[in-house]
Formats: structure tokens, sequence, C-alpha cells
């Protein structure tokens, strides 16, 4: 028995046009895609975002309406109502002698630590870049363990070398030969300062010079070769082939240390004892006193909200000079 086969015919597929083939390699996206796309990274950032705009936007609110008001404990309980003062704050604290000497006080002392703090921070990068291998792991472990220590501890440990009765300055300057036994470094608030800034600077130098170190690394060798091929000595290297790459990574490494400084509380209420003299107030602890020591809320804000707007013409500073930099390049 014979099976009748047969042959199935296809009919001929019309060939598509080139216009509706896709591109070899490269797949068709739709508007939807290319939206999502461009959304994917705010999507990304949006709970940053949330988190930031509850934890920091809230209170800067809040902040900037208590600054037009009068409220102070009564208010704070309900005992009386809150009233609206418009800019009677703003006017009554810019025009207070003391609050710009407070002013003064922080930019001298702002000035001095970043100053400082940049300088010792080079020339800790410097040493790095010349030491061995072994010296400069023990050079980063010493950084990283001064840069992670607690405020707290590091504030400790200083009262301890600057003690009156038991520091151990005052010993190693007596046994030099000068007149420092029991010697009260906090009488004078010029040498108080100094002490404070010691301390700030100390803190902030590791992650100074860690970055600065990154950045020397990153020095092209040939430009220094070719400078000291034209004659230029270490100083003329330093200054026009070194310092020009550093520039972004200063400019960046100074404004931080600007807002960081300006910033500072813990360190001189610490070292205070937690109530810091007239002469040792700072823009930060004067706006804690005039609100939780006076428990005027509404003048504290105040203070508190120039101080952010001081701090805001920093950054407006560093924007404009990294703008720059970005123009010369």
């Amino acid at each position: 028995m014979s099976a009748d086969t047969s042959t199935a015919k296809v009919p001929p597929q019309r060939p598509s046009s080139p216009a509706a083939a896709p591109a070899p390699g490269r797949a068709p996206r739709s508007l939807g895609s290319r939206f999502s796309g461009a959304a994917t990274p705010w999507l990304l950032l949006a709970p940053t975002m949330a988190v930031l705009a509850v934890v920091l936007g809230y209170p800067l609110v809040r902040l900037a309406v208590l600054s037009f008001q009068n409220f102070g404990q009564s208010q704070l309980w309900g005992f009386q109502p809150t009233e609206w003062l418009g800019f009677d704050n703003f006017s009554t604290v810019l025009s207070d002698s003391v609050f710009w000497d407070v002013v003064v006080r922080t930019i001298v002392f702002t000035v001095g630590a970043v100053g400082f703090t940049m300088v010792f921070g080079l020339l800790i990068a410097m040493l790095l870049i010349r030491v061995s291998g072994w010296v400069k792991t023990l050079m980063n472990i010493a950084l990283v363990a001064s840069w992670a220590m607690p405020i707290v501890v590091a504030v400790t440990v200083f009262k301890w070398m600057f003690d009156t009765d038991y520091g151990v300055v005052n010993w190693l300057l007596t046994k030099v030969g000068l007149d420092f036994d029991r010697h009260n470094w906090f009488i004078d608030s010029t040498q108080g300062f100094t002490i404070i800034m010691a301390l700030v600077v100390w803190g902030a130098v590791p992650f100074v010079a860690i970055t600065l170190h990154a950045g020397l690394t990153q020095v092209p060798k040939e430009l220094e070769e070719a400078a000291r091929m034209d004659g230029a000595g270490a100083f003329k290297v330093f200054r026009y082939v070194t310092i020009p790459v550093l520039k972004p990574i200063i400019v960046m490494l100074a404004t931080l240390s600007v807002i960081w400084d300006m910033g500072v509380f813990a360190q001189v209420f610490l070292m205070r004892g937690g109530h810091p003299e007239p002469e040792y107030q700072l823009l930060t602890t004067y706006s804690y006193d005039k609100a939780f020591v006076v428990n005027d809320y509404s003048m504290g804000s105040a203070i508190a909200l120039l101080t952010v707007l001081l701090l805001l013409g920093v950054i407006a500073v560093y924007m404009r000079q990294m703008l720059k930099i970005g123009e010369v390049e």
C-alpha cells in the first residue's frame, strides 16, 4: 500500500520595506521608554529627597516662621497667643552691637581655623607622597583614627592636656623653664580660642590631608618634569603646576571647611562646660543661648536664619569659583 503524500504550498512572503526594518544592532525606542529612561534618576533620588525634605525642610521652614513671630516660654505653653512681628526681630538683632561682635568673632575664628586646616592638610598630603609605603600606612591609620574620634572624646583629651592643675602642656612648658605652673588657658579668650581652634583643626586636618593626597597622585608627572627641564625650581613647580591642578579640590575643601567651622558648636559648648562666656560666643552658641537659655525662641531663630544666609553667601561664592574653573578648562 502506498501513501499519497502532497507537498504544501506556502505563499510567497512579501518583503518588508527597508524603512520598516530596524537598524542593525539598535532596538527601536518608543516615546514611553525614552520618558521612563529620563525619569529613572529622579525616581531613584525621590526617597532621599523626601527624607531630606522632612528632616531638613520642615525645621528650616519652622525656623523661618518663628523668626517673624513673638514666641517665648508663654507661647510655648499656650498661656499667651503667638504674635506676628514681621521684621522686628531682625531689626533688633541687626541693631545689637553684641550680635556684630559675635559675627566678627565667628568670622575671625573661621578664617583662622580654615587657614590652618588647609595649610597643615596640604603639608601632610605632600609628606604622604614622599614617605615610604609602611610609613604612609601608619600615617593614614593615625589620620583616620583622629578623624573618627567622637567630638566628646576629643574635647575630653584637650581639656586634660590644657588643665590648670594636671595639664600635660603646663607640665611640659614648666619643665623647659617657662612659668606655666597652674596656668589657666581660658582666662584670656584669645588663648582659649586658640585651644578651641587647635581642637577644630586637629579634627578637620585628616579629611583635608587624605583628599589632597588623592589629588596629588593625579598631578601629571610629565608636566612636573617638563617644568624642571625648563629650569623651574621646586617652588615654581609647586606654584605653577601642582596648585593649578589641585585648585578645584582646594576650592571645594576650603568651602566645606568654612561651612563646617562657621557651624562649630559642640567644641565651644563642651570646652566651656555647657555655659560659654560672652567672650566665647560664636553665632551657633549665641543663637542657642538666646533660644534655650533666655527662652526667646523667636530671637534665637532670627539669629540662626541670619547664620544660614551667611552660609548661603559662602555657597554662592563657591559655585561662582567652580563655574570660573569650568570656563577656564
